[in-house]
């Protein structure tokens, strides 16, 4: 809503892909929108959604409905027979020209969407038999995601130009020319065209690449200049959000010094691995470390197999793990990442990090004054081997982090920048984490310019367990029957529904909590949660007010 409303002395627009997200668009538009801006139709399309968008035109919404296939067509005319409502109609074009690299992969021939020049020209033949061509207005097409290069650029919309002016030519009323995503999100920092995670040039280039690319072919046709709209959804939000979450805790460092009781221990060893553990030592002092990693492999090894079968306990392959990583560190081998434990789940935060290796800058948000000494990777609350984060910025595989805090202080924060498109909408509830708390921040005339406007806690354990279709109500009656105490239970039940899914470390609020178990909480379900609600609300409340 405020983009809308910031763009509309410019004429700024929406576009949708389903009936939901149209319903929106017709909303902001109605509420903040200009009457100038275009309301762009796209995805496949229903009778429903055709006759929505039929009637957003009557509450005087620029609606185009973008064709995706020949077929809708069929629809579109069908709905406008029904409601007496003229379309204005888009085609979306499936360019020859692609690009490479996994966004790239819409693009093209063989594109999951649009229509190719037979396809174009049969839709022309029947516009112009129903008597309907002016209503063909605008030419929709996506070269893809991340366009690397304005040069990739120039050749996919000077096709598409050609394609516009051909329809001109043969008689549409063309207007338009959509061209749809693509404008390119500098994530790692490099300018370049190298990989997915950068773009070779700026905001100003992308556009005068477009502009000249369009002015070029129309010159040469003698059609006049058309209305260039872009859905640069990335560029638009990507960065009006960063996620901002908890490192708990961490792996312990290596240690440099053998506990006393680890050579007796490895005293106790059966005669072929105490060979080894003798091997092991001769070329440590020898220096002779080539060897002295095949005896440590060797001797590990064999622990193992004799651990197995019943030989050795637990205290010995400790005891000789603890030693060959102490003759490692001896040897000047590098000490691997240590693992920080966040508190998120990567399938609800970070999706595109998982499923598609999307890279996000992530950098600590507090002790910036202190330079980062230790080397961590990021494991996330899920019991997914792949819940973790282990490929960063720059063909890092580990991140400059600090030493976490002390025992009973406040936590390690970190910060996830220019996640704000898709990666809210594409979490899911893997683990039945849901999303986080958001934070609304806006400007303002403070001392420091900004505030905070609105706060919303995220989902509760209830609140996830029903959108997976439980009732958190039922479930919550059925285990207060098996208490037997005097309501405390209950309380805490009601708590536990009530609360976030993720890990809480507030040390005042856990005694809180556990001094009113001890005064005898009522176990009314309802006065439990309502008690709990008003807490939260007070919090929130106070983040709200707050300006600093």
């Amino acid at each position: 809503g405020d983009i809308v409303e910031f763009g509309a002395p410019f004429g700024f627009g929406l576009e949708a892909g389903s009936k939901p997200e149209l319903l929106l668009t017709m909303s902001c538009l109605v509420a903040r929108g200009s009457p100038d801006a275009l309301l762009i139709c796209n995805g496949y399309k229903d009778l429903e959604y055709v006759s929505l968008a039929l009637i957003a035109r009557t509450m005087g919404l620029n609606t185009v409905i973008v064709l995706e296939q020949e077929e809708e067509l069929d629809i579109v005319v069908e709905a406008s027979r029904r409601l007496n409502i003229r379309p204005v109609v888009g085609m979306r074009a499936k360019l020859r020209t692609k690009h490479a690299g996994h966004f790239g992969a819409t693009s093209g021939e063989k594109g999951k969407f649009g229509l190719n020049a037979a396809q174009i020209l049969s839709v022309v033949a029947k516009l112009k038999a129903l008597g309907m061509l002016d209503c063909l207005q605008l030419l929709h097409f996506h070269i893809g995601s991340q366009i690397p290069t304005t040069a990739l650029l120039a050749d996919g919309v000077g096709e598409a130009a050609q394609i516009y002016c051909e329809l001109a030519r043969l008689g549409a009323a063309m207007r338009v020319i959509d061209v749809g995503g693509g404008l390119g999100i500098d994530y790692d920092g490099t300018h370049s065209a190298e990989t997915d995670m950068s773009v070779a040039y700026s905001l100003e280039e992308y556009a005068a690449a477009v502009v000249a690319a369009v002015g070029r072919v129309c010159d040469r046709k003698g059609v006049q200049h058309p209305v260039i709209c872009s859905e640069s959804g990335r560029a638009l939000v990507s960065h009006h959000s960063v996620l901002i979450f908890e490192a708990f805790s961490a792996t312990a460092p290596a240690s440099n010094m053998m506990d006393p009781a680890t050579a007796y221990l490895l005293d106790e060893l059966t005669d072929d691995c105490r060979n080894d553990y003798r091997n092991l030592m001769a070329s440590a002092v020898r220096g002779d470390f080539d060897t002295c990693g095949l005896y440590a492999d060797q001797l590990k090894r064999r622990c193992a197999e004799q651990f197995k079968e019943g030989v050795l306990g637990l205290e010995h392959l400790a005891a000789v793990d603890g030693l060959c990583e102490i003759v490692a560190r001896g040897m000047g081998a590098a000490e691997g990442p240590r693992r920080y434990h966040i508190n998120l789940s990567v399938f609800t935060s970070l999706p595109d990090m998982w499923a598609i290796e999307q890279l996000f800058p992530i950098i600590p948000i507090q002790r910036l004054q202190e330079r980062p000494a230790v080397d961590g990777v990021l494991s996330d609350l899920t019991c997914d081997s792949d819940g973790k984060v282990d490929q960063f910025i720059g063909g890092r595989s580990s991140l400059p982090l600090h030493e976490l805090p002390s025992h009973g202080t406040r936590g390690y924060y970190l910060g996830m920048f220019l996640g704000g498109a898709y990666q809210e909408a594409l979490g899911g509830l893997h683990n039945l984490f849901g999303g986080p708390s958001v934070v609304r921040v806006s400007q303002s005339d403070g001392p420091h310019c900004f505030a905070v406007t609105r706060a919303a806690p995220g989902p509760s354990c209830a609140d996830v367990l029903r959108a997976m279709q439980h009732e958190p109500e039922v479930m919550f009656e059925v285990l207060k029957q098996r208490t037997t105490d005097d309501g405390a239970t209950a309380a805490a039940l009601a708590r536990a529904f009530g609360s976030m899914p993720y890990l809480s470390f507030d040390a005042e609020e856990a005694a809180a909590m556990s001094s009113a178990e001890s005064s005898g909480m009522s176990s009314d379900s309802e006065g439990s949660a309502a008690g709990a609600a008003e807490d939260d609300d007070e919090e929130w409340e106070f983040m709200r007010g707050l300006t600093v």
